[in-house]
């Protein structure tokens, strides 16, 4: 037999990321070796999820495997992020490191852009969910026993109404025809606490929910950030958060 591939797991506390690893732990081919989450270094919180980094490192010990942060300053360009980035897998990378493991499904210029950062390091991507119907995903996912509740959802493809649910068959019925039920497209973030990846259920209570809007950036020189999207109106649609304690 030979020797498993040494690789990071890319981990942002959702299903995606619980259902990837949960494939990929069974892969003989691999062993990984530690998570790797970017977490908003001004509150603290897992970037665009807005989870505690306590509920993360709780996730990380249920998990069994080492957590590794990376301190993302607020609104961060795309060359602060790249350098957090880089300094970071470098260091993975002399630990022997050679893949990188993501839960992304199906954009492909986020798949591409990923591939070739790693490639400039030495490193190769995985994507274990890779081009799997989503519709098919999010079945596996709670026949599995996985369990997850929605922390952020995007005013632009959901209300304040979806934000704080566990995930389940009748919230997949709710969800308008518009929105991607694994909410590929930024519709909605979670954060899983049970399931097979898991040697005990992560204890929390659910807190506050608040309304959070990015101000679009003041300078077009600026507008290149870590957090932007292709859409011109991203700025125009808030967020709702779930506070999980």
């Amino acid at each position: 037999m030979s020797t498993p591939k040494k690789a990071l797991f890319n981990w942002s506390s959702g299903k995606d990321s619980a259902l990837a690893l949960y494939k990929i732990l069974q892969n003989p081919d691999f062993k990984i070796e530690c998570l790797l989450t970017s977490v908003n270094q001004q509150f603290q919180r897992i970037s665009m999820h807005g989870v505690r980094v306590e509920l993360l490192e709780a996730q990380a010990k249920s998990i069994d495997l080492p957590l590794k942060i990376l301190q993302i300053p607020e609104m961060p360009t795309m060359e602060v992020y790249e350098e957090v980035m880089t300094k970071n897998l470098t260091e993975l990378k002399e630990q022997g490191i050679t893949h990188s493991v993501f839960g992304d499904i199906f954009l492909e210029d986020l798949r591409k852009y990923r591939e070739d950062q790693l490639a400039k390091l030495g490193f190769e991507g995985v994507f274990p969910i890779w081009k799997i119907p989503t519709h098919d995903l999010i079945q596996e996912f709670i026949s599995l026993g996985f369990k997850t509740i929605v922390v952020c959802v995007n005013e632009r493809y959901l209300d304040k109404s979806f934000v704080g649910r566990v995930i389940d068959q009748n919230f997949i019925n709710d969800l308008p025809k518009n929105v991607d039920v694994c909410g590929e497209n930024g519709e909605f973030h979670t954060f899983t606490f049970d399931g097979p990846i898991f040697s005990e259920p992560i204890s929390f209570e659910i807190g506050e929910i608040v309304y959070r809007k990015y101000e679009k950036p003041k300078t077009e020189k600026s507008s290149d950030t870590a957090c932007d999207t292709n859409s011109s109106d991203a700025f125009d649609f808030g967020f709702w958060y779930c506070d999980l304690i």
